[in-house]
């Protein structure tokens, strides 16, 4: 079994799948997993929308309609399957309304992480009209709620090349609290 680590590093998106897809059941035994981010007083804040066969086309029309163009777009037939991720805003004095979008954000997440684990092609879709009016209606998305996008699921292709991501220079991102005074011992640590 792959480890966490070696799952993160391998992770790619694919904008290029095949025309199979996991199964409901499959779906619901990830998603199981990923609900499972951490989530402040486990209000979850989030639900998943499937979208298969003519879903898409319905979204297509959604799509063009937002942007002002006729027809149907066909961004959506891109994938044989879609998951919507919408954020479901609770009211609490605790857990503030980005803290909620995180939560929903790691279900993504963590969900096409282990879509990709199983197999499967994924790319996290967004646009401008995710919060538009035709596609929140689309989707039937309450005044609590927001689109955060589509993963588009599939196959991998069998001649598919290895991603093309470079590898994080994490000293570029981490660093420590600013102090106004160092020990020299710290200064070293942090300048290795």
């Amino acid at each position: 079994m792959t480890s966490a680590l070696e799952a993160v590093r391998n992770r790619r998106s694919w904008s290029k799948v095949t025309a199979e897809a996991p199964t409901r059941a499959e779906l619901l035994t990830l998603l199981t997993a990923a609900g499972r981010v951490a989530d402040h007083s486990s209000m979850r804040p989030w639900r998943v929308i499937e979208l298969r066969g003519s879903d898409r086309e319905r979204l297509g029309r959604a799509i063009n309609k937002a942007v002002g163009a006729k027809g149907s777009s066909s961004k959506p037939l891109r994938a044989p399957l879609l998951l919507a991720v919408v954020a479901t805003y609770r009211k609490s004095d605790k857990v503030p309304r980005w803290e909620q979008e995180a939560v929903a954000s790691g279900v993504a997440h963590m969900l096409s992480l282990l879509l990709d684990e199983a197999g499967w092609g994924v790319i996290w879709r967004t646009g401008h009209y995710t919060r538009s009016k035709p596609v929140a209606k689309l989707h039937g998305l309450g005044k609590n709620e927001e689109l955060l996008g589509w993963l588009y699921i599939g196959g991998k292709p069998p001649k598919a090349r290895p991603g093309r991501r470079k590898a994080v220079d994490a000293r570029r991102h981490f660093s420590r609290l600013p102090s106004a005074k160092r020990t020299e011992a710290e200064a070293t640590e942090l300048s290795s």
